[in-house]
């Protein structure tokens, strides 16, 4: 149950902040900026990394969780869990969202700026490289995991930062799910939650051909 809880905990920080920044930005005409959405993403997925990863492993993205069920890195038997704890984390963070500030019509909806299609070949290729690089940091050496809250929030905000003003950068099913049901706008919906879901999966099957390929260490 600790790690389902702090599944929902994380997942509800993610969403809160992200978000949260998003508005505020609106409702402050300007005053955090756009670098300043991404940094905010960036920072609040290190620091839940950091905080949570040692009690449920910080998914917090249905997309993650299926990765790693997928490269068979989690039980199967937990997806499900997982996935409704990221859900529900996500739902109250864009309820408390709602009741702070009520008249925002979308409360960080991501919503394509152009083509359906050209958002959803930006959300694969983000979710893609972003998963490259979970697999890689949270699975090499003790080193490398150190420094994967480092790795994997610096994606986020590289990818945030110039992907953003397009496609709304979720690379996140939960990050969009939530605050498109409470503000009722569902109609790109799909896009967000297929999208990262195919290209974590394609990171997967990148991940295990590299691996296979890397030689044993010499221990001679």
């Amino acid at each position: 149950m600790r790690k389902y809880v702090a599944e929902a905990l994380g997942t509800f920080a993610i969403i809160f902040c992200g978000t949260g920044a998003i508005i505020i930005n609106q409702e402050s005409h300007g005053a955090i900026t756009h670098v300043g959405i991404a940094i905010t993403f960036g920072l609040i997925v290190t620091s839940m990394i950091y905080a949570l990863g040692t009690i449920s492993g910080a998914h917090f993205n249905p997309a993650v969780s299926i990765a790693f069920a997928v490269a068979r890195k989690f039980p199967a038997g937990q997806l499900l869990p997982y996935i409704g704890s990221q859900l529900v984390g996500a739902l109250i963070a864009s309820a408390t969202i709602r009741y702070l500030f009520p008249a925002n019509e979308l409360l960080g909806a991501t919503l394509p700026a152009g083509s359906e299609a050209q958002s959803f070949v930006l959300e694969f290729i983000l979710t893609y490289l972003l998963v490259l690089v979970i697999m890689n940091v949270a699975h090499g050496s003790k080193e490398q995991g150190l420094f994967a809250g480092l790795a994997i929030g610096a994606v986020v905000l590289l990818e945030a930062m110039f992907a953003g003003p397009i496609c709304g950068a979720s690379m996140n099913p939960a990050r969009s799910f939530s605050p498109a049901v409470v503000s009722g706008h569902l109609e790109h919906l799909w896009l967000y939650l297929v999208a990262p879901t195919v290209g974590a999966m394609g990171a997967i099957f990148t991940w295990q051909y590299l691996t296979r390929c890397v030689p044993a260490p010499d221990v001679a």
